[in-house]
């Protein structure tokens, strides 16, 4: 009988340490990989609704313009006088700015 007795405390005593580790497993979940797959997510659907003349910032900072684009590659145009044009991966992009939403426009 005392076997019996040691062994449902046992249980409990499981229970009561795996319960803060379920909920520090939880709470990292909440508060790091569920924002990091929905920005991620942003970011995929940013780069697939890209368009040809739509200005961009790439991860280094540089303001450009869309000139062409491929299944993994851009080809961005820097510059006042549009004559550098680089090719970069489409992972260098950083934000994109639609043709018709520029500042100037809405003057």
């Amino acid at each position: 009988m005392f076997l019996g007795q040691a062994s449902a405390g046992g249980a409990g005593a499981w229970a009561t340490m795996l319960l803060p580790l379920v909920v520090f497993f939880l709470l990292m979940y909440f508060m790091i990989m569920r924002p990091q797959k929905k920005e991620q997510q942003r970011v995929k659907s940013m780069l697939s609704s890209m368009e040809v003349g739509d200005s961009v910032v790439t991860t280094s900072g540089f303001y450009g313009i869309l000139i062409d684009i491929t299944d993994e590659d851009v080809i961005v145009e820097f510059g006042n006088n549009r004559n550098c044009r680089i090719p970069m991966r489409k992972a260098a992009i950083a934000e994109v700015e639609k043709a018709g939403d520029g500042i100037a426009e809405k003057e």
